[in-house]
């Protein structure tokens, strides 16, 4: 469907740093956030399959209406800030392209994304999905090498199964 807004600018730009990137990318979300005018009709994510997702805790017994609204800006903020970061390691190797390696880099330069450790592989030091051994340093529960991190669920097949099938054909 066609969004309101214009096309916006990309959250990082080739040849971005880490760091520069992490400065502005917050304060971008605050200020559009406050000019946004949201369109509860057409999420960006399934609301049907985000209340699934959150059915599946058992612990969860009824959900409010906004509830759902909520997670979904959540994941989109998610999402954006994690492409952005694959995408400073694609641009630093020369590449226009994200790679499933460029994602597990992007998520192992930060502790913050530790919580993904048994979904995401380790095999930063190969480039390839497999993985040679390396150690992941510093995890929570002693040292994890990247071959029993591949016996895991995909990050990207896990959000591929939140997105569902594109109804429409638009990109976004």
């Amino acid at each position: 469907m066609s969004h309101s807004q214009p096309t916006p600018t990309p959250y990082v730009q080739p040849g971005d740093a880490l760091n520069d990137f992490l400065r502005s990318f917050w304060q971008r979300l605050i200020d559009e956030a406050e000019q946004e005018t949201p369109d509860y009709r057409h999420p960006a994510l399934p609301l049907a399959r985000i209340k699934k997702v959150m059915k599946s805790d058992p612990d969860v017994k009824m959900i409010a209406a906004d509830a759902p609204i909520l997670f979904c800006k959540a994941c989109e903020i998610f999402i954006s800030e994690i492409t952005a970061r694959a995408f400073i390691n694609a641009d630093s190797n020369k590449r226009r392209t994200l790679s499933r390696s460029d994602i597990t880099k992007a998520l192992a330069k930060c502790d913050q994304f530790d919580f993904l450790i048994d979904i995401v592989p380790r095999d930063e030091g190969t480039g390839g999905s497999g993985g040679g051994g390396k150690r992941r340093k510093g995890t929570a529960g002693g040292e994890q090498t990247s071959l029993e991190a591949v016996q895991s669920t995909d990050v990207i097949e896990q959000l591929s199964s939140l997105l569902g099938p594109q109804q429409d054909g638009s990109a976004s």
